[in-house]
């Protein structure tokens, strides 16, 4: 073996164990993550964090099944939730397309479940008040979703920036036209989700976060008084919120002014 077949197999070598010690890292869970994330927002259903992580097998079976692909799998910096389901809301929500959470039912391990074993503990505020119901399932003779803890809550984080809380209207695709996003909207067909950036908006107060959110009674506009004295409105999240994070999605801000918080629970009226 000459010199130069030498240095090509140690560099494959080198090349080999970085990789290797890459991945390893990884799967113990000691990979540096280069930036600071959030919670992530997990499928419907999820169990609590360490029971959710403990009990995914990474199969991405929810991930197949899902209509409108609103679940990703983590990359190789999330260490244990590497290859683990989570929902991006920003890019893509779940709209409960599927109206009955199909995620759930393919689950093989019970990471995803209906109902929790009973020696697994509900945290404070995460159960909701009472079963979801689904918008679109309305005048069915079963409306409601069969969930009993909600994924996360939303907020009004940004409210200043909030076009309801201006008193401005909206007008065009909310998220624009290179939008990949889909949700299902009733009135132009009640089963295939369609691209939000084939959906214009008229709107002569923003409402969107309200009037798209799939669940009934999870959020309303309240009237408040605003600093100049003036009456003016705003998005307000209520108990029955879950969570999906069709409000994020379809905010036409390019910094949305209500985004959703994984795992946040009700607390009370603010």
């Amino acid at each position: 073996m000459n010199e130069k077949e030498r240095r090509a197999r140690r560099q494959f070598l080198q090349s080999c164990g970085l990789v290797t010690g890459v991945v390893g890292l990884a799967l113990c869970g000691w990979l540096p993550v280069a930036n600071a994330r959030a919670p992530r927002l997990r499928p419907p259903g999820a169990l609590d964090e360490d029971d959710f992580l403990a009990s995914c097998i990474k199969c991405g079976q929810c991930l197949q099944v899902c209509p409108v692909k609103a679940i990703e799998l983590g990359d190789l910096d999330e260490g244990f939730a590497v290859g683990a389901p989570y929902i991006d809301a920003r890019a893509q929500a779940c709209d409960f397309s599927c109206d009955a959470a199909q995620c759930i039912l393919a689950c093989p391990t019970g990471a995803l479940t209906y109902d929790k074993p009973s020696f697994l503990a509900v945290r404070p505020g995460a159960e909701m008040a009472k079963p979801p119901l689904l918008k679109a399932k309305a005048n069915d003779p079963e409306p409601t979703l069969n969930l009993n803890e909600r994924m996360g809550l939303a907020r009004l984080v940004r409210p200043d920036a909030c076009l309801a809380t201006k008193g401005e209207g909206f007008i065009g695709l909310a998220r624009g036209s290179a939008f990949t996003g889909l949700m299902r909207y009733v009135e132009v067909d009640r089963w295939t989700p369609i691209p939000v950036r084939d959906h214009p908006y008229e709107r002569e107060l923003c409402d969107l976060c309200v009037t798209e959110c799939p669940i009934g009674d999870a959020i309303v506009m309240e009237t408040f008084t605003a600093a100049d004295g003036s009456q003016r409105q705003r998005p307000k999240v209520l108990e029955q919120c879950v969570g999906c994070g069709v409000c994020e999605m379809v905010c036409p801000l390019d910094e949305p002014a209500i985004v959703v918080e994984a795992r946040a629970t009700w607390e009370g009226e603010s």
